[in-house]
Order: structure tokens, then sequence, then C-alpha cells
């Protein structure tokens, strides 16, 4: 065997490489920490200036960068705080000092470190959040035309954007009209790259009502001389929207639908649904469906539905018009041309009116136009109709008013005896005149109004709240004044029969119905003298 003094004398020699391996090792690693360092300590002026280049060179305009920070820790790490690209002016009057064309709270992206001596350099994702994108207003958009790459190397290729609460603000130059504000919670882009189309998914916030939508499309390629010429096309999720935000209305509203064509010109297909939708009118709740194609002008807000055509409860209703945005008062101004073609009266009643159950039950045709202005009122007094409407089959959800139409309409065929009876009648009603509803009170100038056996026209007005009727006008009746009385007192109303049968009825009197909705009031008016003879049915017309 070999003695202990030889084998230390063999194993002498590898133990001395070893060392010196350990030794080489080591030395690399703090020459390669070194220069980590020394390339960390100059990266941050280095990539500072790299960002300033590329995007100087990519908008040819002022580029401002509060603070950037490199760290080598976990690959190259570069974050920064305060990016600022301008334009030649101020594109948004409406704000305190000199807004910038693109503004980025914070950023941060990580690359490897050898990509920093590429050219260009080259980055997965970058997150940024408090984007802020200024586009000018339509006579200063010029300048984006001069800020489009003309020779300037890009010197930074990213992937994928990453961004969080980001607002869009498309600009005027009249101090009267506040510009068109987007708020977008969640913003992602990827693919990037010039003249073709950018995908994107988002997330945004709408103000009124207040809800998130969730979109996914393709935006571009953007057009800087004429953003309207933008073209973008897409989805879209709007869901739990507060109607509440909006004065005078109520529901919770949710609706999907697909958008295309440009920014300047959206079309837009689309459904809503608000299972509790109400007005301040009446406060009660009542389902309401919608589909809609609109075109929306994407750089004022403004919107033109053609048409919407919705349901409530089971009535149907077209609406054509325009939603258009308002300076002074702030909000939104709504005009509409709105038709029944054939529904259910007592369901718009649920909607427009307090009285419950509603006023009446019946058949309703309506044309309307609507208009509604913006402003601080309630939506009542704010909500401006005028239209024409039919209802047939009405009948009358209050016995007081119903057994009154019954008993009037007994006697006017001459059966005197059937309207003392006490037996419900039930007859049913029909009528037809023209409306303005305006400051929550509805003025109805030529109501015609037909029961079995009598004929009636009346004008007047009544509230919304169901708490003033009143109406005057006459009424004809196809019995004579003695043969609507019956009895022992007919025979004394005989001989002026022939002063109350006029135009071709046995029987015209002066009426009036006054009152509220709880005690409403029938009576004769020989005291009043109308300025103007009211309209009457011709003889044996039955097409209202």
């Amino acid at each position: 065997m070999p003695s202990n003094t030889t084998l230390r004398a063999f194993t002498l020699p590898f133990r001395r490489p070893s060392k010196k391996v350990f030794a080489v090792a080591a030395l690399a690693i703090l020459v390669f920490v070194a220069v980590l360092s020394i390339l960390a300590h100059h990266a941050e002026p280095l990539l500072r200036a790299r960002i300033i280049e590329t995007l100087s060179a990519r908008f040819h305009s002022q580029v401002d960068l509060a603070e950037l920070k490199v760290s080598v820790s976990q690959g190259l790490v570069v974050s920064g705080k305060g990016l600022m690209i301008y334009g030649q002016t101020d594109p948004n009057i409406h704000r305190e000092r000199i807004q910038p064309l693109i503004g980025v709270d914070e950023f941060r992206f990580r690359a490897g470190i050898l990509s920093l001596l590429h050219s260009p350099m080259h980055v997965g994702t970058v997150y940024i959040k408090g984007l802020q994108l200024n586009i000018p207003s339509k006579q200063d958009r010029e300048q984006l035309r001069g800020m489009a790459p003309k020779g300037g190397k890009i010197k930074i290729l990213v992937d994928e954007f990453h961004s969080e609460k980001a607002e869009l603000v498309i600009n005027t130059n009249r101090p009267d009209k506040l510009p068109l504000e987007f708020e977008i919670q969640d913003l992602k882009m990827k693919d990037i790259g010039p003249d073709r189309p950018l995908p994107f998914t988002a997330t945004l916030v709408n103000p009124k009502p207040v809800g998130d939508i969730q979109s996914k499309g393709e935006f571009g390629p953007f057009h800087p001389e004429d953003p309207r010429a933008s073209p973008v096309r897409g989805d879209y999720r709007f869901s739990h929207a507060d109607l509440g935000t909006l004065k005078g209305i109520g529901g919770i509203l949710s609706s999907t639908g697909r958008y295309q064509g440009t920014w300047g010109e959206i079309v837009v297909d689309g459904q809503t649904d608000t299972p509790g939708f109400r007005l301040d009118i009446s406060d009660r709740a009542v389902p309401l469906k919608t589909t809609f194609h609109a075109v929306v002008d994407g750089t004022s807000g403004d919107t033109y539905l053609q048409p919407v055509r919705a349901t409530l409860l089971s009535t149907p209703l077209i609406a054509t018009g325009f939603v258009i945005k308002s300076v002074e008062p702030q909000g939104h101004h709504i005009q509409l041309d709105v038709t029944v073609p054939t529904g259910k009266i007592e369901d718009l009643l649920r909607l427009a009116a307090r009285t419950d159950p509603p006023l009446m039950t019946g058949t309703v045709r309506l044309r309307t136009k609507l208009d509604l202005p913006p402003g601080q009122r309630n939506i009542s007094n704010r909500l401006y109709l005028k239209g024409r409407f039919q209802v047939i089959g009405v009948h009358f959800t209050n016995d007081k008013i119903q057994n009154k139409l019954d008993a009037l309409s007994m006697r006017s065929q001459g059966k005197p005896k059937l309207a003392t009876d006490g037996v419900p009648d039930n007859v049913k009603s029909q009528m037809e005149g023209s409306f303005i509803l305006k400051n929550a009170r509805v003025n109805i100038p030529d109501l015609w109004f037909r029961v079995p056996g009598t004929r009636v026209t009346l004008a007047g007005t009544y509230s919304l709240d169901g708490n003033e009727f009143d109406f005057q006008g006459h009424a004809l009746f196809d019995a004579k004044l003695s043969q609507m009385v019956g009895g022992w007192k007919s025979i004394f109303l005989k001989p002026v029969d022939p002063f109350f049968s006029k135009h071709g009825a046995g029987t015209e009197l002066p009426i009036k119905i006054t009152g509220t909705k709880s005690e409403p009031h029938f009576g004769l008016n020989f005291g009043r003298k109308s300025k103007t003879q009211a309209k009457i049915f011709p003889q044996g017309d039955e097409s209202h």
C-alpha cells in the first residue's frame, strides 16, 4: 500500500489548480458585479436620453421626463415618472396650465441587459399608469400631421402596452363648449406596428349612467391629420349601469352590442335590458327592453338613433332622433320622434302617471315628438311632448268614473232605468286627440270622446300627479232630453226638447269635468261661455 507521503504527493497537484479555478471564478463574479454596477450607474442617463430621443423623433415635439430609475438585480428593470409630450399649442383651454398631447404619470418595463446596446431596443411589455391623451381641436389638428415620423428612427420597439387609469380628451377651441372626456380604467394593446390596426381590450368608466363598459376590438391605423377618419370596430358589454345617476330616471341597465366604422361615424347595433326602469313622474318600476341601430360621433359624443325599438311591459315603441351633448346647461339634449303602433294605454300610464292602478285600460296608438333638455329640474318638469293619440276599448279603473260613464251611456240611449239599476254595465269608450305635455301638465285642446249613445268634445288640462282635472266642452246624446230622464219628469221636459236638439243629435249640452283623480266632478256648464265653439263629431262618423 502507498504511504501517506505518497498520497499527499499525488493529490497536491490537483488541489492547487482547484484553488486557482475558484479564485478565477470569484474574480469573474466580482468583475461582472462591478460591470453591472457601472452599467446601472450609467444606464439611467443613457436610457433617459434614448427615450427622449426616440419620442422626440417620433412626434417632432418637446418631450419631458421627470424621473427615470434603472435596476439590474433581475434583468434590466426601468421605471419612470412624469413623461410629457407637448404639441405646438395648448390643446385644452378649459384646464389650467399648458396640457401635453400625451402625458404619463408612471411607467415601467423590463428588458434583457444586452438589449440596451442594440438598436432598436426591444421591450416585451410596458406598464403605464395615469395615461392622458389630449386630441387637439379640429382647427389645431394640422399639427398632428407634422408629428408623424419622417425619417426619425424609432429606437425602442414594444410588443404590448398595459395601461391603468387612462384618460382620452377630445378638445374644442370654443370656450362655450366643453371637451369630450373618456375615462379608461384598464387598457391593453398588443401587436403594435405602423399602418395596421391596433388590437385592444379596454374597461371604460361611463360617468352617466355610472357603470363599466368592457370592450374588445381594433383601432386604426390612426390618421393624425384627421382623427375622425381613423377606423374602429369591436364589441362591448355594459352591465349594472345605475340609471339613478341621471336625474329623473332610475333602474339598472345592461347592454351588449357591436360597433364599426370610423371614429367620426361609429355604427352601433345593440340591445338593452332594464327590468326596473322608472321615471320620477310616477316612480314606479316597469320592465323596458330595447334594440337599437345608432350612429355615434366619437369626437363629440353626439348620438343619432336610427331607430330604437323598445318594449315597455308589452307595448312596443319605435323612436328615432338624436342625443347631443350640451354645455349650458351641462348635460345631454334628447330629441325623438316616438311612435306606438298598437299598445296598451295602461302600460304607458304605469310609467308616466302616479295613479295606481292606471286611470284606464285600452288599446292605444300614438305619435309624439319628445324633447328633453338637460338641467337640474326633475324630468317631469323638463319633458316636453307634442303629438296625437287614439285609444279604443277604454275602461276606467276608477269605479266612480266608470259608473258615471255607464249611466251616461244608458241615459243617452234613452234607457234611464238601466242607468239607475245598480248593475255595472262596463261600457267601452274611445277617445282621440292631440296633446302637449309641458311642466308636468298635459294640455289637450281637442279631445274627442265617445261611449254608446254619447259623443263628447272637450278641451282642457290635467296634472301628471292626478290632482287636477279641468275640461270644458259639449256632449251630443242620441236621445232627447226628456227621454234621458224618464218617468213623470220627462213630461215636463218634452216642451224644451227642441231647444237642446242641435247638430243632428237628440240633445246637446255644455259640460265640464273638474276635480281630482279621487274626486272627479261631472256637471253641466251653462254658466260658462266659450270664446270658440267646440268641434262636434260629424253625425254618424264612427272613424274616431
